[in-house]
């Protein structure tokens, strides 16, 4: 069903067409979506759960009003970490949320949220947007009923917040901290005993000492959380998640109903919150982290000793998880194309960035 009916033929004349668009019987064909979505976010997170509700705005005015998304703040609703199941069956129609939560679903999902000493920000959405990621995240995500787009990217993360200093490989065993995605398997082969948490449950699990340390996202959401006041070490740089997306989900069946503009709409508002999330936590995160720095906390670079272990790690991931048919298709895929794009950028972006922090 079209959900507007334009008239067409020159002759028809100014009137015909001024009684056409006020006609009730028009008004009364189109078609008006009202969707619920949930997310995994507090709502005090104002760039990762406010990207949600940016979404909402910008798809609601741009259909003038036939598209409405009311957002929930995680555990409003569903669990943070529920909210996948939540869309795959058709509690909800849409979800705002990080794939790599889901990894034990299959491995493969860490693809589209972060890899360690994997994809940067702008070569993350080059292999989304035409570099054949989406087809084969379609693939993945259509045996559980579900639509997926890029919603957003944080860009680069940090290395994580500790109560102790990470001088060598052993500092870190025993440890007990919040990590997720492939990032927290890696970190478990260091020694490190990982918990999944919510982003709503970091701090308090820092302040009550059932955690040692946490990763969570950057220097503007970790000052929200308060993890400034619960932890003393800020670790750089992030190994495990040099970019982390997140996305939009929608039910599949919710999905084949919209119609063909509401669909091309709703992609094209799912890309704008993408745009304006990365560029949020690009212009934010210095901000925050100078004033982190005046707040007392004390910024620290992982030595490579410590780097290399990490990334011998995650060579032991890649191959337990290469038994995996899915994971083994997309790495294969992402792997020819990570190359490729690094080559390139050392030949150009690295050469750059390299004299101008020389220089500085």
């Amino acid at each position: 069903m079209k959900r507007r009916n334009f008239l067409k033929g020159a002759g028809l004349g100014a009137a015909a067409a001024a009684s056409a668009v006020y006609s009730p019987n028009v008004l009364a064909s189109r078609e008006r979506f009202r969707l619920e979505m949930v997310t995994s976010w507090p709502a005090a997170l104002d760039t990762l759960y406010g990207t949600a509700e940016y979404f909402a705005d910008r798809i609601e005015e741009m259909t003038d009003g036939d598209v409405q998304v009311r957002t929930h703040p995680g555990g409003a609703e569903v669990g943070p970490l529920e909210v996948y199941d939540a869309v795959s069956s058709g509690a909800f129609e849409c979800c705002h949320t990080a794939p790599y939560y889901f990894i034990g679903k299959s491995p493969a999902h860490g693809f589209f949220t972060a890899i360690p000493f994997g994809l940067t920000l702008s070569e993350q959405d080059s292999w989304l947007t035409v570099g054949g990621g989406q087809e084969l995240w379609d693939e993945l995500n259509e045996r559980d009923n579900l639509v997926a787009f890029p919603g957003g990217n944080t860009g680069a993360q940090t290395g994580g917040w500790f109560n102790k200093e990470i001088n060598t490989p052993e500092d870190l065993e025993g440890l007990r901290m919040r990590f997720p995605g492939h990032g927290g398997r890696v970190m478990s082969k260091a020694g490190v005993n990982i918990q999944q948490l919510p982003g709503g449950e970091v701090f308090t699990a820092m302040d009550r000492g059932t955690l040692d340390a946490a990763e969570w996202v950057g220097p503007y959401d970790d000052q929200i959380l308060g993890m400034q006041d619960v932890a003393r070490y800020y670790y750089m740089p992030s190994w495990a998640e040099p970019s982390a997306m997140v996305a939009f989900y929608f039910n599949q069946d919710v999905w084949n109903d919209f119609p063909a503009d509401i669909r091309a709409q709703i992609k094209a508002c799912c890309a704008e919150a993408n745009n304006w999330m990365s560029a949020s936590y690009q212009a934010r995160n210095p901000v925050a982290l100078d004033e982190l720095r005046e707040q007392g906390v004390e910024v620290r670079s992982f030595s490579d000793e410590v780097l290399r272990v990490f990334e011998r790690g995650t060579e032991e991931v890649h191959e337990e998880d290469y038994r995996n048919s899915d994971y083994a298709r997309i790495y294969d895929q992402w792997a020819a194309f990570r190359d490729k794009v690094r080559g390139w950028n050392q030949e150009t972006t690295y050469r750059y960035q390299r004299y101008i922090f020389e220089e500085s």
